[in-house]
């Protein structure tokens, strides 16, 4: 199986060098910020920056109550290089059946006075890929660099 039938990408520049594009994605309050499309809120438990790390975020719409949106663990960490979580596993490496397996590698990568943010994201199959497809990645994820992209710019 060829590994792009289980994979999806997307990259955009962001108009800020790598160290505020990673301060607003390695910062809890931040992160919450722009993590997940508005006008979805986001609350951010965990964000323990280091293999093996917890990464759990709930989300929550109309001011309910807020549920599970991600539940992973951080497999790599290059401060304002690259960052790698997997929804596969949870804090401690303790293996998990998620909702929908993916390992995602995001990077950070200079590029003039901004950023080229990438992310890759790994399924287990052509099947969970297309159905991450579907559920909206392209629009969602590139809601999220949109907003990404506005916060880090803010910050400088």
């Amino acid at each position: 199986m060829p590994a792009e039938e289980s994979e999806l990408t997307i990259a955009r520049f962001i108009n800020a060098p790598p160290a505020l594009v990673w301060k607003a994605w390695s910062t809890r309050e931040h992160l919450a910020k722009w993590w997940i499309p508005a006008p979805i809120e986001c609350k951010v438990i965990k964000l323990d920056l280091h293999p093996g790390g917890a990464f759990e975020t709930r989300m929550r719409e109309g001011g309910g109550e807020f549920q599970p949106h991600v539940d992973g663990c951080f497999l790599e960490i290059i401060p304002e290089a690259k960052l790698v979580f997997t929804t596969v596993l949870t804090e401690g490496w303790k293996p998990v059946e998620p909702w929908l397996a993916l390992t995602a590698i995001i990077t950070f990568e200079a590029e003039g006075s901004g950023t080229r943010y990438s992310a890759r994201v790994l399924h287990k199959n052509p099947a969970d890929s297309r159905k991450h497809e579907e559920m909206g990645f392209h629009d969602g994820w590139g809601t999220t660099i949109d907003q990404l992209a506005v916060f880090a710019e803010r910050l400088k």
